[in-house]
């Protein structure tokens, strides 16, 4: 996914994570999304660029509960990918 081709992105704020000594700062983002129906799961989460940055997308239509709930689960896969790039 390239962040920068996503359109009507609001910038919500950022989440640090701290990989070894290197704190990286993962802007979020909220965006609309079609829906194909109801009941879906939000969607959104952690992603990565080729030029090496990263950032999280959250559901812009979603309850701040649900948007907290993405932005923990994509804060988790960020460490993960992250450390996997960086400590080994």
């Amino acid at each position: 996914m390239n962040a920068t081709n996503i359109q009507n992105a609001r910038l919500l704020g950022f989440v640090q994570v701290q990989i070894g000594a290197k704190t990286f700062a993962l802007p979020v983002q909220a965006v609309h999304f079609e829906r194909d129906g109801e009941g879906q799961a939000p969607a959104g989460g952690f992603f990565t660029e080729e030029a090496g940055q990263y950032g999280i997308i959250v559901d812009g239509d979603a309850s701040a509960s649900d948007v907290q709930a993405q932005i923990m689960r994509a804060s988790e896969d960020a460490v993960r990918h992250i450390s996997r790039k960086f400590l080994n």
